[in-house]
């Protein structure tokens, strides 16, 4: 009902405004107008004012912009490649705004400097091989050695040697949810397919091949500080994308297929924690959780929990309703402290051996209460029946 209101309100509003104007038309009737839709001197001048106060406008907009949100933006990698990435990143970003700032200003300037005017014919020529040559060659140039540049650091960043020393984790991504799975000690993850998924093997991991007995599946991803770490990325239901913000690592990860990215961690979670930026950044976190926990609470609400930094795995693909709450938490250990949470976990091969194990009842064990009750329940109610069916025919 309230948004059949708000339909006839606004109905009512264009027809009056209609009004409006066939009224103001009539007031203009026998005034002295020129109707000729030729831009005047004046007109244009008017024009190539605002275009200056919009061309003022974009800049003044542009270096509050970077002034007042330019701190949000991601701060020190902590991976070997985030340098080179940022440095890519960097680079662009200082040939945008060069190039927007001396293109807009020409371009509002020339519109201005050339604005119509009675006495003054504008010069036509067909083309200009000059000009042609100039707006054509420099951004070619620019673009590809950028482009040759991404290039370098795309190939160094992907590259993985067959004989390196790497740590072999299997990131499967599902709505709304990432699960990891670890290679265990022969270093080869197992074969998987979807189409084997049952009860705790959730991953669909082929129990019969032999690389797959030490497979290790865990919810928390860790991994180890100063080492190689390749990912191979599946996806069981649509497409997701594995994004690493604090390493700048993204891949897609596509169903039906295996994606990959490799990434070698320069800080722990303790020492990232610790670093300046960070500190200031988490305390201002903090002051405006306590702020909003205060209204909270003022309203009978519970308080919000402090805020500790840690490296998120998130997804960056809308995916679905819940696609923003699609994240797991990455820690970094040192290299003893991984191996030490590692050898903690047991296996799937082992999982998978205490879920049957659970499943079974014991031989020869007694009926639990539980069933001796349901079949109490089950005798009572064939009795019932009967007896109503012999009242029914007695009646009769």
């Amino acid at each position: 009902m309230t948004s059949l209101l708000v339909i006839i309100v606004l109905v009512l509003l264009a027809v009056a405004l209609w009004q409006l104007t066939k009224i103001f038309d009539l007031t203009q009737v026998g005034a002295s107008s020129d109707d000729s839709q030729v831009a005047s001197d004046n007109d244009n001048n008017v024009q190539g004012y605002v275009m200056f106060g919009f061309l003022a406008f974009i800049y003044i907009f542009t270096i509050y912009g970077l002034l007042k949100w330019g701190g949000l933006v991601l701060h020190t990698p902590a991976s070997e490649h985030g340098l080179l990435v940022d440095n890519l990143m960097n680079i662009t970003w200082v040939l945008i705004f060069v190039v927007q700032f001396i293109t807009q200003g020409l371009l509002y300037w020339f519109s201005f400097k050339n604005r119509g005017h009675k006495d003054r014919k504008a010069l036509f020529f067909a083309d200009s091989n000059k000009l042609e040559a100039i707006w054509s060659i420099i951004p070619s140039v620019v673009l590809a050695c950028l482009i040759l540049y991404g290039l370098y650091a795309w190939n160094n960043i992907m590259f993985v040697d067959k004989d390196e020393d790497v740590v072999e984790i299997e990131l499967y991504a599902q709505q709304f949810k990432w699960t990891a799975r670890y290679a265990g000690q022969d270093n080869v993850l197992g074969k998987a397919n979807v189409r084997l998924i049952e009860g705790v093997n959730t991953l669909g991991v082929d129990m019969s091949d032999p690389n797959a007995q030490d497979d290790i599946v865990v919810t928390e991803l860790h991994i180890p500080k100063g080492k190689k770490v390749h990912f191979k990325m599946r996806s069981q239901d649509v497409l997701h994308s594995a994004y690493f913000p604090h390493f700048r690592a993204q891949m897609n990860c596509v169903p039906g297929m295996v994606t990959e990215f490799a990434f070698v961690p320069t800080y722990t979670t303790a020492e990232y924690r610790e670093l300046p930026f960070m500190v200031e950044k988490v305390a201002n976190i903090n002051k405006l959780r306590a702020e909003k926990s205060t209204e909270l609470v003022a309203k009978g609400g519970t308080a919000l929990d402090p805020y500790t930094f840690d490296y998120l795995l998130l997804c960056n693909k809308i995916c679905g309703a819940s696609h923003y709450n699609m994240q797991m938490k990455v820690v970094v250990d040192t290299p003893e402290d991984y191996k030490k949470w590692l050898s903690e976990k047991t296996t799937l091969a082992q999982d998978i051996k205490a879920a049957k194990a659970a499943e079974k009842p014991a031989e020869g064990a007694a009926p639990t209460t539980d069933s001796t009750a349901k079949v109490i329940d089950t005798v009572k109610a064939v009795i019932d029946t009967v007896k109503a069916t012999v009242a029914k025919v007695a009646i009769k």
